[in-house]
């Protein structure tokens, strides 16, 4: 497989075709016996309080049962149908808890609600075999990986192994691990915002508890870069072509699928102006403007932005993007800035923000005519601590102010 091939991999949504196959086949290649049970849950969200109920000991399924997360016990798993991922007849267990069934989501149930129920259907269905075993993670993806590096390093050397690196896992890796970061961010974050901070002893909050299951993980589409390096490989590339996160352990592997959705901005940053930047099948999702993590209402609320709901916002970051989807320039003409500085290059405009850097910028007038005669106007964001126009100008050219002497604009 190319670069651009591994990818779209990274990138790609919709559930992978019989993830169980790919999954048994990595246990193999690690030396391992096939786990007897394979439970496929819709989110990473979702496999990671399914490996802390599984793994945390009862402090932390008392947690997470208060904060509203993993498997109710006020429900027998024959209520509302047979419970995701029940025993097949030859011994082993596929589940999936997305979809349909008692899994599928009600009117007016979203978010967490759904999420537990996924989760709890998947973990009614295991829980009468035991102990899940420890967890075989280091020998299913960190040894390969490691003996395939050792490899690659002694037959090509330092340059040619960091060549490689930079041709493959290397370009891939920057966007790839902001996503694996605003993932982990999310689901520790549903510890907060299911939970209010539930504590689980020693162990710390719900979330941080959640935050180290992903640790645990094997991240499935999102090893892309450094499968992308190597030969060889094949049951840990197959089931980066087909899964999302996984948690493997001695008797059980827990499968995650891919988000139903995912949108980026040009630069490979989660963003969406309304709706979820990054969305699962039971209802995990994350929201974002060109990355940076907003409220569930933000894009909605940024169609009807006035020059007061700005002022208004308390928060900097936020407050930030509000004006970079109003228009600076627009805000400018509409908050009753004043201009502090005028020469012949433009003007210096000024606005005070709370709580944050004053929005300064400079306007200028495009010397070259449009093709119908008209001069065209721009304003350019400069720093604050700008107090000319000419300073301005020349800040956007990178040269001091007393350096700038332009022949002709353009």
């Amino acid at each position: 497989m190319t670069t651009l091939t591994w990818e779209r991999v990274a990138v790609a949504t919709g559930p992978g075709e019989d993830p169980e196959t790919a999954v048994r086949q990595a246990y193999r290649e690690a030396g391992l016996a096939e786990p007897e049970h394979v439970l496929v849950l819709p989110s990473p969200a979702a496999g990671a309080v399914a490996a802390a109920w599984l793994t945390g000991g009862d402090a932390v399924r008392r947690a997470l049962e208060q904060a509203g997360l993993g498997a109710p016990q006020d429900r027998s798993p024959s209520e509302g149908g047979s419970p995701t991922g029940s025993p097949s007849g030859d011994g082993s267990s596929t589940g999936s808890a997305s979809g349909s069934g008692s899994a599928a989501q009600e009117p007016g149930d979203q978010g967490v609600p759904e999420l537990r129920r996924a989760v709890g259907e998947a973990l009614r269905s295991w829980e009468s075999y035991g102990d899940p075993g420890r967890s075989v993670r280091d020998a299913v993806r960190t040894v390969p990986w490691e003996r395939a590096r050792a490899a690659a390093y002694a037959e090509l050397g330092p340059v040619g192994w960091a060549a490689l690196w930079d041709e493959t896992g290397g370009r891939l890796w920057p966007q790839v691990s902001r996503l694996v970061n605003d993932i982990r961010r999310g689901i520790a974050d549903l510890g907060g915002e299911a939970g209010e901070a539930v504590k689980v002893g020693e162990a710390g909050e719900v979330g941080e508890v959640l935050r180290r299951a992903t640790l645990d993980a094997v991240l499935g589409q999102h090893d892309a870069p450094w499968l992308s390096a190597f030969d060889g490989l094949d049951g840990l590339k197959r089931t980066a072509e087909r899964t999302g996160w996984w948690w493997p352990f001695e008797r059980l592997a827990i499968v995650t699928e891919r988000p139903a959705e995912l949108h980026l901005d040009d630069v490979g940053r989660l963003h969406r102006a309304v709706g979820p930047a990054l969305a699962y099948s039971d209802g995990f999702a994350l929201h974002a403007w060109h990355g940076m993590p907003v409220p569930a209402d933000f894009g909605a609320a940024m169609r009807e932005l006035t020059v007061e709901r700005i002022r208004e916002e308390e928060n900097a970051e936020l407050r930030r993007a509000m004006l970079e989807h109003f228009g600076l320039d627009r805000y400018l003409a509409e908050s009753g800035a004043k201009p502090v500085h005028s020469d012949e290059t433009g003007v210096l405009w000024r606005v005070d923000l709370s709580d944050d850097e004053p929005l300064v910028m400079v306007e200028v007038v495009n010397s070259t005519p449009e093709p119908d005669g008209t001069s065209r106007t721009y304003f350019l964001r400069v720093p604050p601590w700008v107090e000319r126009a000419r300073e301005g100008v020349a800040w956007t050219f990178g040269v001091a102010e007393e350096d700038y002497r332009p022949e002709r604009e353009t």
